[in-house]
């Protein structure tokens, strides 16, 4: 099955309850939150506040993406009943496998998040410690940017090694999803589609969650 999880980041946070409970009747399968520093990335979104003030008011699990400098110092602060996956950048830190022991440790999923220009061969010695690989197919930092078209190979290229090497891993991918290429970034092999301008900016929020489910079916 391939889900989908609407990004926080695109959402009206002076209705953030609502927009949230809007994905959720429509079907969404998990809530993705992007976390920017100003450091790693260019932009400040928000913290673990914001994340946390969401319990208790939906069931939808956290896809927690961290786009930080030296994320171990914060991993503790997204560990919650509602987290799922925390994934970290590649390029953020020195020690990548400890970052993954640590995120585990917390008995939550654990992922690698890979910019535009970092090719997928950087995993080669973890790949098998993996639960989720995201894709980046923008620039992070912004939301609304378009789709860049070589994310695809790389979605190609992690598939033939998931299969090969860890099938329970997850190919997560994130930036420029729309309605007309979410379905030709599923058949590259994309086992969760992360979408927010396209879902959040939409008249109808719930129509369109449940528009992406069908061209994901």
């Amino acid at each position: 099955m391939i889900r989908l999880a609407p990004s926080l980041l695109s959402a009206d946070f002076a209705k953030l309850g609502e927009d949230v409970a809007k994905v959720e009747r429509g079907g969404a399968h998990l809530l993705h939150i992007d976390v920017m520093d100003g450091h790693f990335v260019p932009n400040i979104s928000f913290g673990a506040i914001v994340m946390k003030s969401l319990l208790g008011k939906t069931t939808l699990p956290f896809d927690v993406h961290l786009m930080i400098e030296s994320p171990d110092a914060f991993i503790p602060d997204f560990v919650t009943e509602n987290t799922e996956f925390i994934t970290v950048h590649a390029e953020a830190g020195d020690h990548l496998e400890r970052t993954i022991q640590f995120i585990k440790s917390f008995g939550i999923k654990a992922g690698v998040s890979l910019n535009p220009a970092t090719p997928p061969s950087v995993l080669e010695y973890i790949f098998e410690e993996l639960d989720q690989v995201l894709v980046m197919s923008v620039n992070p930092g912004f939301g609304g940017q378009k789709y860049i078209a070589s994310s695809t190979e790389k979605i190609r290229w992690l598939f033939a090694e998931k299969q090969r090497r860890n099938p329970g891993l997850t190919i997560a991918v994130d930036g420029g999803i729309t309605l007309k290429n979410a379905r030709q970034v599923a058949d590259a092999g994309a086992d969760l589609i992360v979408a927010g301008s396209a879902v959040f900016c939409a008249d109808d929020i719930e129509a369109r969650v449940k528009e992406f489910l069908a061209i994901l079916k």
